[in-house]
């Protein structure tokens, strides 16, 4: 992966080498920090680029800075405006992810939150698909089980809670899956390493709720509403049962970077016929129009570049 060319860094934007932590940032040691994920979409009719949803990416990132206590003078319009400022220097023209990160940039040895200096930064860089096999994923139920709200809230994306995802991710791509579905310490179906989760069973589209240790996802949200308004379905949160994954008739996951990735089988158990169904499949093209700036309907979910 090529590394970026800028950064905003300590208040501008300066030059990627330039942005740089001591060994004992507090963050680094202790992973109190906090991130977001950020898309940038080209229309290739017009060669624009379009931010999908940044004010509420930015809002969820700001509600996650004051879980760990970290406060900016800054609001969702004000670092939507500094991501565009960095990617038109970068001169991208092509599709991009965007990470804005939140830290404890004390340079000290103490465990807390308190009476920890903090900063943020935003990078910016070229970005394809996360799950390659984004079509026909197959995945498997992991042995490790998702964060609890009162252990690190997952509606938080917390830097250190990823070790826990890192965990998941590299057990299943280790033992030949693409990625792998999490339950909670209840055994329900929680979410991906990093994504959330939908199955249709009986022409219902249903995903576990908030309440289930999952983060509170953008696309999640946009794919609630594209299935009610778009497919006429019904959409409902509760909880899943694990088994529920290997009889339901379709399976996807959702997420900034996973963006609608088809499941279609579970630990060598097919999902429905074992294709992509029709539900994914219709919600992957209504999915890339929007954020491509080509539904007009949607137009407000677009923040041109």
């Amino acid at each position: 992966m090529d590394l970026p060319q800028y950064a905003y860094f300590k208040g501008a934007i300066v030059p990627y080498a330039e942005a740089k932590v001591g060994v004992l940032t507090h963050a680094l040691n202790y992973g109190t920090g906090v991130f977001g994920g950020v898309r940038a979409y080209k229309n290739d009719e017009n060669g624009k680029l379009y931010l999908f949803r940044p004010y509420d990416h930015y809002r969820r990132f700001l509600n996650s800075c004051k879980m760990m206590l970290m406060e900016f003078d800054e609001t969702p319009e004000s670092l939507t405006q500094l991501t565009i400022d960095l990617l038109k220097k970068s001169g991208f023209s092509e599709d991009v992810y965007i990470r804005p990160l939140a830290y404890k940039s004390s340079e000290m040895i103490g465990v807390k939150l308190h009476d920890v200096e903090a900063d943020f930064s935003i990078v910016a860089l070229p970005f394809g698909k996360y799950v390659a096999n984004d079509t026909n994923a197959h995945v498997t139920i992991s042995s490790w089980r998702r964060l609890d709200d009162n252990v690190i809230p997952a509606r938080g994306k917390i830097s250190g809670a990823y070790a826990n995802s890192a965990f998941i991710k590299t057990d299943a791509m280790r033992s030949g899956f693409d990625e792998a579905l999490v339950l909670t310490q209840a055994g329900h179906l929680s979410e991906g390493s990093a994504e959330n989760v939908f199955i249709v069973r009986d022409g219902v589209m249903i995903t576990p709720s908030v309440t289930e240790n999952i983060l509170e996802g953008i696309t999640r949200r946009s794919v609630m509403e594209l299935a009610a308004a778009e497919l006429g379905m019904e959409v409902v949160e509760r909880p899943i049962d694990r088994t529920e994954v290997y009889i339901c008739d379709e399976l996807f996951m959702t997420g900034t970077a996973a963006q609608v990735t088809a499941i279609t089988k579970v630990d060598h158990r097919p999902v429905g016929n074992g294709e992509m169904g029709p539900v994914a499949a219709k919600l992957r093209d209504l999915f890339f129009d929007i954020v491509r700036a080509k539904n007009p309907k949607y137009s407000a979910w677009n923040i041109e570049v």
